[in-house]
């Protein structure tokens, strides 16, 4: 009897199969081994390539596409999807275009705006922020976003550097307004978004919008004549003096929109926004890629630890943003049963430490952090797109043909790059902490600062590498390891981030010296266990025969600066030491920190609770180290 085998035999491949088998086998362990990350690379790459492309075809073909016609198609397209939640209030596409037609409409009959004309918007997180944005955006204007968080000379500086026709703001800010009105420009029409004003010749806005059309303005009114042109203004304080008003064009928008999408966001997510609407976060990669997608975003007036994870099972959301900051905030509040009962699958942000990275998905789950790099007015962008801890992003040969950039040595005690006897400007080895510049050409612009040509030309590096050459100077000291990722190490010159925000120390001494007690101030940041970014500390030097007035102090910070920005701690010095060039030395005083045990000079302590500086005992100081005192 024949066996099955006999019966149907099988079929013998060829002889080069199993050969090419383990071919493919053995090349699929070495791209494991010697390049693991190279199909998440590829994908990334096609995607920006991608993207890329859609943008220069609408440049050949003589057509700008800006993210605000991407609006207007989609509320055209599904006019009753849910566009923004705020507060419970569902506004669908269709209802947020009629709303800023509407505004359009009344800023056209009232104040005969045109386009290029420059609106101040100087409101909190609520959907009027983006009613009067679309609105202003829809006749052409530049819209400034002003930070409210900023006060008096500031903020007037901030009005005054971007040369509005109009500045609107927003009811809960009245306060402000009324500090600023009688020192601001006479030439600056004010609006306000309520049906009655207290304050003379200031207009009101909510009464005028029940009564405006709501039939849309000509589109030739809101065209861009360029990729390029002038869209917005998003301030920045930078490494010296007061904020600058960063151009951003529609081509920066349209990047920044992107970014969701870049991380595999769809139109069918739900996304969180809590960040302040001021922020080129929030309202770029935030609500810009929202539009990119067509997708629903919640709106949160101000963060809330508390009511985080509740506003997502609530809503749905599926998407959140975040900064280090408030990562760390969720970590610290108390565990609660089922803080993994949600549906949030990416976090997308910057500025969270490894950490506080690794609590988070421990403690809320499986959401993958989507970790990146860029500032407000820079050209160059990086996304952790494969999820390594701790790291900005990953680089390779393709992505520097696109978007070049190096990290140079740097001279920290002179504050500037490092050149060799002929000139020239000296890479960094891999693992080495070089600052990052980026080069400026015609793909990757740098548009500068409003106002101030001065500034925009400090922010720029001539000749580095070879004569002609032009880099945009980050500011930041950036490490590539051995497998291409980068991690952000420092901040340079006179700035550092806390809560959240850039501080500019220039602007934080300025307000201290003028008390009539201070003879000198040198401000700088000092880091703080388990907190991300650094603390302001002050040194002050005295002026003879005078006395410290804690008191006045503390009404003087609070009153000119921003909560972030107020110094936590003081040190009394006898003498300010300078370095060779002649410039404050901050170094040495970064090292030695705020410890009463080992500096000598009286330390002082900003307590929030008892609205005081106090005396920095070295109790104090354990309390703030361990976490027992709130900062």
């Amino acid at each position: 009897m024949r066996g099955w085998d006999d019966l149907y035999p099988l079929p013998v491949p060829p002889s080069w199969v199993p050969g090419a088998a383990v071919g493919i086998l053995s090349l699929h362990f070495i791209q494991k081994l010697l390049f693991p990350y190279f199909w998440a690379d590829l994908r990334y790459l096609l995607k920006v390539l991608t993207y890329g492309l859609r943008v220069e075809k609408y440049r050949l073909q003589g057509r700008v596409v800006t993210v605000l016609d991407r609006f207007v198609k989609l509320a055209e397209k599904q006019p009753h999807k849910p566009f923004l939640i705020y507060e419970g209030t569902v506004h669908t596409y269709g209802d947020v275009d009629r709303r800023s037609n509407r505004i359009a409409q009344v800023f056209r009959q009232h104040e005969a705006l045109k386009k290029g004309d420059t609106v101040a918007l100087l409101m909190g997180n609520e959907p009027d922020f983006i009613h009067v944005w679309f609105g202003l955006a829809k006749l052409g204007c530049v819209v400034a976003f002003l930070n409210f968080n900023v006060r008096l000379r500031s903020l007037l500086h901030c009005v005054s550097s971007c040369e509005p026709k109009i500045l609107v703001v927003g009811a809960d800010l009245l306060g402000t307004l009324e500090e600023i009105l009688p020192k601001l420009q006479k030439d600056v029409s004010v609006w306000i978004m309520a049906k009655d004003s207290k304050f003379p010749g200031v207009h009101t806005l909510l009464d005028k919008i029940e009564n405006a059309s709501e039939d849309p303005v000509p589109v030739n009114q809101r065209s861009g004549n360029s990729l390029k042109s002038a869209v917005l203004y998003i301030f920045t304080s930078g490494t010296t003096g007061l904020p600058k008003a960063a151009v951003i064009s529609h081509l920066q928008v349209l990047k920044g929109a992107a970014g969701l999408w870049a991380f595999g966001a769809t139109s069918e997510d739900i996304i969180y926004i809590t960040l302040p609407l001021y922020h080129s976060a929030a309202s770029l990669l935030g609500i810009g890629g929202c539009i990119e997608l067509g997708a629903t975003c919640v709106l949160k007036k101000k963060f809330s630890a508390s009511q985080f994870w509740s506003d997502c099972r609530r809503y749905n959301v599926t998407v959140i943003q975040y900064i280090g900051e408030l990562c760390r905030y969720l970590c610290n509040q108390p565990v609660k049963e089922g803080e993994k009962n949600h549906k949030v699958r990416l976090a997308v942000g910057n500025g969270v430490r490894n950490d506080v990275w690794r609590e988070f998905i421990d403690r809320f789950g499986a959401v993958k952090i989507c970790e990146f790099y860029g500032a407000t007015e820079g050209n160059i962008c990086f996304m952790n797109h494969t999820g390594k801890i701790g790291s900005v992003g990953r680089t390779n040969f393709f992505y520097k043909l696109f978007f070049p950039f190096d990290l140079i040595k740097y001279d920290f005690q002179k504050d500037e790059p490092i050149r060799n006897k002929h000139g020239w400007c000296e890479k960094v080895k891999k693992g080495e902490a070089g600052l990052l510049i980026s080069k400026v050409n015609a793909k990757n612009p740098f548009f500068g600062y409003a106002g101030n040509k001065r500034h925009t030309e400090k922010k720029l590096l001539c000749e580095v590498f070879k004569k002609g050459d032009l880099y945009f100077n980050t500011g930041d000291l950036m490490v590539q390891d051995h497998d291409n990722f980068l991690y952000f190490w420092d901040r340079i010159g006179d700035t550092f981030r806390w809560k959240g925000e850039n501080v500019a120390t220039t602007e934080v001494s300025d307000v201290i010296v003028m008390l009539d007690f201070i003879q000198e101030a040198n401000v700088y940041g000092v880091p703080v266990p388990d907190h991300e970014g650094k603390a302001g500390m002050a040194s002050i030097i005295l002026k003879h025969n005078a006395s410290l007035d804690l008191e006045q102090m503390y009404k003087q910070v609070v009153t000119y600066l921003p909560s972030y920005a107020c110094p936590l701690f003081l040190r009394v010095q006898e003498k300010m030491e300078m370095t060779g060039t002649f410039k404050q030395q901050k170094f040495r005083l970064v090292d030695e920190g705020f410890n009463p045990s080992t500096i000598t000079d009286p330390l002082y302590f900003l307590d929030n609770s008892r609205k005081a500086y106090v005396l920095l005992t070295k109790e104090l100081h354990e309390m703030i180290l361990s976490g027992k005192m709130r900062l």
